[in-house]
């Protein structure tokens, strides 16, 4: 499953491109996400935990930098998990870019994820309403990380240390209410 996003930073590319390669940083501010251990520079195995509703997937895997060109600031990582009870597999090829935008940045994000056992029983639109909640937050403790760094003060980001079930389920429910609701009074094209 294709899910392309992007977003906007009020910091520097080169700021930008800095914290994308620093990626423990970056995982910290992933919803339910944790670095286990460092591998070697383009290797880091860990854990991402999402709760939906009743159902809690815990993914154990491996991460790994493909490809990184400083030049254009692009970032290609290879993702794969097992879940931990046996339940399910996830794969991940994300390819993040990011570019000067106004006074700060856009960071372009293409992701090809692939799940397997119950993850996958949600359904495209379920999973792209997740996703879209996930980095919702993660934007959200980048640009307050990013901000702190750039000022000198502490940040621990709030949200970042477990994905909430609850609180993701009823984001993803607006969202998939909201789509329904726009196929169901979106007008038809006339026959006359």
């Amino acid at each position: 499953m294709l899910i392309n996003s992007e977003f906007e930073v009020a910091e520097s590319p080169e700021r930008v491109w800095e914290f994308f390669n620093d990626i423990p940083a970056v995982a910290s501010c992933l919803p339910g996400a944790d670095i286990s251990a460092k591998v070697d520079d383009d290797t880091y195995t860990g854990t991402v935990v999402v709760a939906l509703g009743p159902m809690k997937l815990s993914f154990a895997g491996e991460a790994h930098i493909r490809e990184r060109d400083a030049g254009t600031r692009r970032l290609i990582v290879d993702a794969s998990g097992l879940d931990v009870k046996g339940r399910g597999e996830a794969e991940l090829v994300m390819e993040a870019s990011v570019i000067a935008h106004g006074s700060g940045s856009k960071v372009d994000i293409n992701q090809d994820l692939h799940l397997s056992g119950a993850a996958a029983q949600y359904g495209r639109g379920m999973v792209q309403d997740i996703t879209s909640i996930l980095l919702d937050e993660f934007v959200s403790n980048m640009s307050a990380k990013l901000h702190a760094l750039a000022t000198g003060v502490e940040h621990t980001p709030g949200s970042a240390s477990s994905a909430s079930g609850f609180a993701i389920g009823l984001r993803a429910l607006r969202l998939a209410l909201a789509r329904v609701a726009r196929r169901f009074f979106l007008p038809y094209p006339s026959t006359d």
